[in-house]
């Protein structure tokens, strides 16, 4: 690992460990809630600790003045809910365009086991060389998915983050498996530093026992999107996930120490 990539992972993390908030989803879904007015959000949930967030190279002059300091990705490919497919993820940036706009490290979706899986494994070859020119960091968001495929299968999952290593990257973003036993697998399976999606949202207790399990497996952290930026109180909601990263709270004591609301 170069020092130029060491020193941007640095800052998008906290001692190696990650609360990232993706918020590249105005592509994907439009200008949902939480997004209207992204550059609340992004200070919102930086205050709250996030360590970095991550959209789409056009967003970057709304996020650097509200960031707090946090570190910046900017995503380089996307789909529509709208389009025949959003599973076939199309180039939107380059690393040079992220370079410009201020990225401290940049990352591709791939989804492993989909008809589209061998152009976005060529693509992120692709984007890992060009990204260590630069000394630039390389997150794959690496899903299981696809025709038969089951996205939370704990081996699917497991070749997905290998290949992802394989590849190049630097940091892997998967889905939880659903329980730490069947994580491990996934964690063991990639020497690289796993992070957890959020996926939907589906409750504050929910969420934050997926991230306490996902860390006791041996996670690095979480890349939560949805659950976090469309929280009726996002910067709450960052406090208690970093809680649980950062600070190993349970999720009850998490919840407690944001002023959340403790589910029976």
């Amino acid at each position: 690992m170069t020092a130029g990539i060491r020193a941007r992972l640095d800052r998008i993390g906290t001692d190696g460990k990650y609360v990232m908030v993706p918020m590249d989803h105005g592509i994907t879904l439009g200008a949902v809630d939480g997004l209207v007015d992204i550059e609340s959000t992004i200070d919102a949930v930086t205050r709250g600790g996030a360590d970095s967030v991550l959209t789409q190279k056009g967003i970057a002059p709304r996020v650097h003045p509200n960031k707090n300091g946090a570190g910046y990705l900017v995503h380089l490919n996307a789909s529509t809910t709208i389009g025949p497919d959003s599973n076939d993820k199309r180039m939107t940036g380059t690393v040079k365009e992220a370079v410009r706009a201020g990225a401290d490290a940049v990352s591709f979706h791939i989804n492993v086991g989909s008809k589209y899986e061998r152009e976005q494994v060529e693509e992120l070859a692709e984007v890992t060389d060009d990204a260590d020119d630069y000394g630039m960091p390389v997150l794959a968001m690496a899903y299981a998915r696809g025709p038969g495929v089951d996205e939370h299968d704990a081996e699917s999952l497991g070749h997905a983050v290998r290949l992802a290593e394989e590849v190049g990257a630097d940091l892997v973003k998967t889905a939880y498996s659903g329980d730490a036993e069947s994580f491990e697998r996934v964690v063991e399976s990639t020497a690289k530093p796993v992070i957890i999606a959020g996926g939907e949202p589906e409750g504050d207790r929910a969420t934050l026992d997926a991230v306490r399990g996902a860390m006791d497996a041996g996670a690095a952290g979480v890349s939560m999107g949805r659950s976090i930026f469309q929280h009726d109180d996002p910067e709450a909601i960052a406090r208690a996930v970093a809680a649980v990263v950062h600070d190993g709270r349970s999720a009850e004591e998490a919840l407690r120490e944001a002023e959340l609301t403790v589910e029976a």
